[in-house]
């Protein structure tokens, strides 16, 4: 029997803030056991949001000091959590934050320099997980399957709501998933419009009425048509979605109330079709989850076909973070961590890149 204890960081699209993960995880025979035993959330400031939101637009110079200061306030923010818990650590694994994703051109880059990272928090760290699986000529994403493989194998599908919704699932004896869409990341943005961070429970958006015209155009996205696999980002929502708000004239509940209805529409669509039996439980994880109205909705939308299981609260905010620490000890073990049947790579591959702090 084996025992890994892992320190899994993630910073996700939609600028919330930092999510660090301390998981043990136990290997008897070929199957793996873990706990989720600390964790914390570090909101970014305003400040700190605006850079990492800014980062695409960086000139080199300023864009690689923004990485590298940034995996230094990554390994402190490991050091307090660590100090905080007296933690044993093994080692960090951490996702860093995406500020480019073009795999159609060949790149993925996440920033938080692995170096500087350790350097600062006196532990070996494991990241850059997505740009071996480009160079293969996969997409880098999505990279949690491997966990809901491992890990959730209990459940038919596994949906993450984070800024992007991505889905998980297994067809034909083989893991699948793909990004589905947007999420989170355009109910952020239509808050944001009047400097609030979120829509709670999805009260504003609960309070709405839909917009048929503004559902249609969202709807209609082309990269909704695409088959898997597939993978998204800010850029493209930046470039597609953005202007579509902008130029909708109507209440801040109204555009929320649409985005949601918009958001279950592409998730129901895709979830109904992949599903080949009459009954299927799907474990639905990140913010979007706690969402009630985004919920309800998608409940409704999904029929009596699935019955969703929200799980822990712990599990619902860290199951990014808890598979990134997953990754590493797979990327520890030199086993693979990245799944050509999600990415459509040449071939699986044990994506990681190993620090030693100096």
């Amino acid at each position: 029997m084996q025992t890994y204890n892992v320190i899994g960081l993630m910073s996700g699209t939609s600028l919330d803030g930092l999510d660090l993960a301390y998981c043990q995880f136990t290997r008897k025979n070929e199957t793996w056991d873990f706990k989720i035993l600390n964790t914390k959330s570090v909101d970014y400031t305003p400040q700190f949001k605006a850079q990492l939101k800014n980062a695409i637009n960086l000139a080199v110079p300023e864009f690689t000091e923004l990485h590298n200061s940034y995996g230094t306030w990554l390994g402190e923010q490991v050091k307090l959590f660590v100090n905080e818990h007296n933690l044993r650590v093994n080692f960090i694994a951490s996702h860093g934050h995406t500020t480019h994703h073009k795999p159609e051109k060949g790149f993925t880059l996440q920033i938080g320099s692995g170096q500087h990272l350790a350097n600062a928090s006196g532990i070996q760290t494991i990241c850059d997980f997505r740009s071996n699986d480009v160079a293969l000529g996969g997409q880098g994403a999505p990279l949690v399957p491997i966990g809901d493989m491992h890990l959730f194998s209990e459940y038919d599908f596994c949906l993450n709501l984070g800024g992007i919704s991505n889905v998980s699932f297994k067809q034909n004896n083989k893991r699948v998933a793909y990004d589905i869409g947007i999420a989170n990341m355009l109910l952020n943005y239509v808050t944001n419009t009047i400097n609030l961070a979120y829509d709670k429970n999805g009260e504003l958006a609960k309070s709405g009425v839909l917009n048929k015209e503004l559902l249609h155009k969202l709807n209609s996205l082309e990269y909704y048509k695409l088959p898997y696999p597939k993978s998204t980002g800010y850029e493209w929502f930046k470039k597609e979605i953005i202007p579509i708000i902008e130029k909708t004239a109507d209440t801040i509940e109204n555009i929320l109330h649409t985005s949601a209805v918009h958001i279950c529409d592409t998730i129901s669509n895709d979830l109904l079709n992949a599903s080949n039996k009459a009954e299927n439980i799907l474990l639905v994880t990140g913010g979007g989850a706690l969402n009630g109205f985004l919920m309800s909705t998608l409940t409704s939308k999904l029929g009596t076909s699935f019955t969703i299981d929200t799980t822990s609260k712990t599990v619902i905010e860290f199951k990014e973070a808890l598979i990134f620490a997953f990754m590493g000890v797979l990327r520890h073990l030199e086993q693979p961590n990245v799944l050509a049947s999600v990415t459509g790579a040449k071939k699986d591959s044990s994506c990681g890149v190993i620090y030693i702090p100096q």
